[in-house]
């Protein structure tokens, strides 16, 4: 149950595994998923920069799994139980599915929140045509605030505003407000001064996701840009597109991105599985879904945003890295456990983490510690890994090489 990171690298590693089988129709691995591909979000800032092709990011499902079944459509409930979900296509009846192993990997959505004006006026970034339309969105306020001769106008179509400072929302306002600096060549009347880039986030550090010292990087980063980052922050209004926030402040902004707070996927409170307070599915370190007795449930596994993998003290944050790694895994101990062995425990690969900051510079997370272009280099490798799709990757790699000339 879902085709994203964690559920098409599940699916891709046992039709590796299970190709004979699932050929000779002893064996059958079926995905459900809303879209008939996965969206490779680590990207997706890049695309709505210019730098990607939109059509670079995208991995057909079937294409990807031709040894397996994948159906369209959205799971509406579950019954572990009776080992039986039911299927809503797009267009069509509701059917019954039946199974014999669950994975659940249904991943996450944006929370919306309670914010007057945010749903007229925010913009929202998890799709590629949401980011296409953002790229779209601010070289149209430059483009506004470039005729204008309301000056009220021009400030609020040059003031972007970004609500959360996770991976997502630092990663877009860094490559768009790198974008938008370029741009301004095209326009003699606007100078660098006079953009804008407000970032509010109500915790007490951008990047929570991330290391303390790599998100103390990324601050120091963003600051030297002249980025507003403003920390125990949240936006209380957007109305009339006006941004009111906690600190009593107001502003005028044509561009509000929100990228605050994610949610696991609605469906998994249509199941009999157990769930934390926030939602996700708990787990056993094996990816076995924790059952009310404190022991796997059988025949449940999960893996993605939608699941809290216990690392350490805590829980695997949600990022494509993660999701990655654990779909591997999972089919794995699914194949142990068929066999009747024991399952592995999750490990996070120890690679360095890092995060993009606009064309040709991050700030990572290593031994020694890591900032700049080296950190930009390896950001940009980890993330071209992790797509699932050679044909991808090379697209990807030739979309970097051919724009890598850019002067900033």
């Amino acid at each position: 149950m879902g085709g994203g990171c964690a559920g098409l690298a599940t699916a891709q590693r046992l039709q590796r595994e299970l190709q004979s089988e699932l050929r000779a129709g002893r064996a059958e691995v079926t995905v459900v998923e809303a879209a008939p591909y996965l969206t490779y979000r680590p990207l997706l800032a890049e695309v709505a920069a210019g730098t990607i092709d939109p059509r670079h990011v995208v991995v057909p499902l079937r294409q990807a799994l031709p040894d397996c079944r994948v159906l369209t459509g959205r799971v509406a409930r579950i019954d572990h139980d009776r080992r039986l979900a039911w299927l809503t296509p797009k267009d069509g009846v509701e059917s019954e599915l039946a199974y014999d192993e669950l994975v659940l990997a249904a991943g996450s959505t944006l929370r919306g929140g309670p914010v007057p004006g945010l749903a007229e006026h925010g913009l929202r970034f998890e799709t590629v045509g949401e980011a296409v339309a953002l790229g779209q969105h601010v070289r149209d306020q430059l483009d506004l605030a470039s005729t204008t001769r309301d000056p009220e106008l021009r400030d609020a179509a040059l003031t972007f505003v970004f609500a959360g400072a996770g991976f997502g929302g630092v990663g877009a306002l860094a490559e768009l407000e790198d974008m938008a600096r370029r741009s301004l060549r095209g326009y003699p009347n606007i100078g660098p001064a006079d953009l804008r880039w407000v970032l509010v986030e109500p915790g007490e550090r951008i990047l929570p996701e991330a290391e303390p010292s790599l998100a103390a990087q990324a601050l120091s980063h963003l600051r030297e840009r002249n980025v507003d980052v403003r920390l125990h922050t949240a936006l209380d209004s957007a109305r009339d597109q006006v941004m009111a926030f906690s600190d009593g402040t107001r502003l005028a902004a044509r561009t509000l991105v929100w990228t605050a707070g994610e949610r696991p996927a609605p469906v998994l409170g249509a199941t009999d599985l157990p769930t934390g307070e926030d939602g996700r599915i708990r787990c056993l370190d094996t990816l076995q879904v924790l059952g009310p007795d404190g022991q796997a449930l059988p025949g449940a596994w999960a893996a993605g945003d939608c699941a809290a993998v216990p690392l350490g003290a805590d829980f695997c944050r949600r990022d494509a890295q993660h999701a990655l790694s654990q779909g591997a895994l999972l089919a794995e101990n699914l194949l142990a456990a068929a066999a009747g062995r024991p399952p592995s425990r999750y490990r996070p690969d120890p690679r360095h983490a890092a995060a993009s900051l606009g064309l040709r510079l991050a700030a990572g997370h290593t031994r020694k510690g890591l900032s700049g272009r080296r950190a930009w280099l390896l950001q940009r490798a980890r993330t071209l890994r992790g797509l699932p799709s050679t044909e991808g990757r090379v697209r990807v790699l030739a979309d970097w090489v051919l724009g890598g000339g850019r002067d900033n």
